[in-house]
């Protein structure tokens, strides 16, 4: 495949997500040719995983021009409002969450213009006991051996100020909140965590995500997918990461 080639298959794919071919001035096709021409048609993963992950990446920023671009796009593809609210919502667990302050609110201000009620909260009537026994059956499923070690180790004092709480509400509850299916998830984290430059945990959650449903290809489009929206060198190295821990 030559420029020429890549080209027109990002002005394609440009029309596809935006209804139309036009880039931003000032790119030229810095964009049409690598990003949407090469990246997006890369093989292994799903155009709309794909827009799963740049959403996730952006979210985490937040970048919130572009996330604007690609919430609108995610639901031309068939991304539903409670899969969008939900990868925001797990994002602001790896951001904080100030970020989905803004994240979920430009959601439903999107959601509005397009005539679509903003989803309602799922039910949260799961006591602390059965969040913290969920969380932990999911981390065994999820890392195995590895879910008890380094910073989760039960009985490590300095972590134990906060990790319990991670268990029970990033585990025990995001995990479990509807719009998202566990395959889908660990795509967020594994965006989310190469966009917010932290290779150590890509690298935990790539391991991870095997258990969920996820092949290495997948797993290695969804880093590839964020470069052009947060930066090549965590992508790259979140993929050093990567590649250790599938040795």
């Amino acid at each position: 495949m030559n420029r020429q080639d890549l080209r027109r298959q990002g002005e394609a794919t440009l029309q596809r997500l935006f209804g139309t071919a036009q880039q931003q001035a000032g790119f030229a096709n810095l964009l049409t040719e690598p990003v949407f021409g090469g990246v997006w048609n890369r093989p292994g993963l799903g155009l709309q995983d794909r827009m799963l992950c740049v959403i996730a990446a952006l979210g985490t920023g937040p970048r919130l021009r572009p996330l604007r671009r690609h919430i609108v796009a995610g639901l031309e593809l068939g991304l539903t409002p409670e899969a969008i609210r939900e990868i925001l919502v797990q994002c602001a667990l790896y951001a904080g969450f100030s970020a989905a302050e803004e994240t979920l609110a430009l959601a439903a201000e999107i959601f509005a213009d397009r005539g679509i009620p903003f989803p309602a909260d799922p039910p949260e009537d799961a006591s602390l006991e059965e969040m913290t026994a969920r969380g932990a059956a999911l981390m065994r499923t999820l890392h195995g051996a590895r879910a008890t070690q380094g910073y989760a180790a039960p009985d490590n004092p300095t972590t134990g100020a906060l990790y319990p709480t991670a268990i029970q509400y990033g585990y025990g509850e995001i995990w479990f909140r509807p719009g998202l299916e566990h395959r889908q998830r660990a795509l967020v984290a594994v965006a989310g965590f190469t966009a917010l430059r932290l290779p150590e945990q890509v690298g935990k959650f790539g391991q991870s995500a095997l258990n969920v449903g996820l092949s290495k290809t997948e797993v290695i489009e969804a880093i590839v997918q964020t470069a052009p929206y947060t930066g090549f060198p965590p992508a790259l190295n979140a993929l050093g990461a990567l590649s250790a821990a599938f040795a």
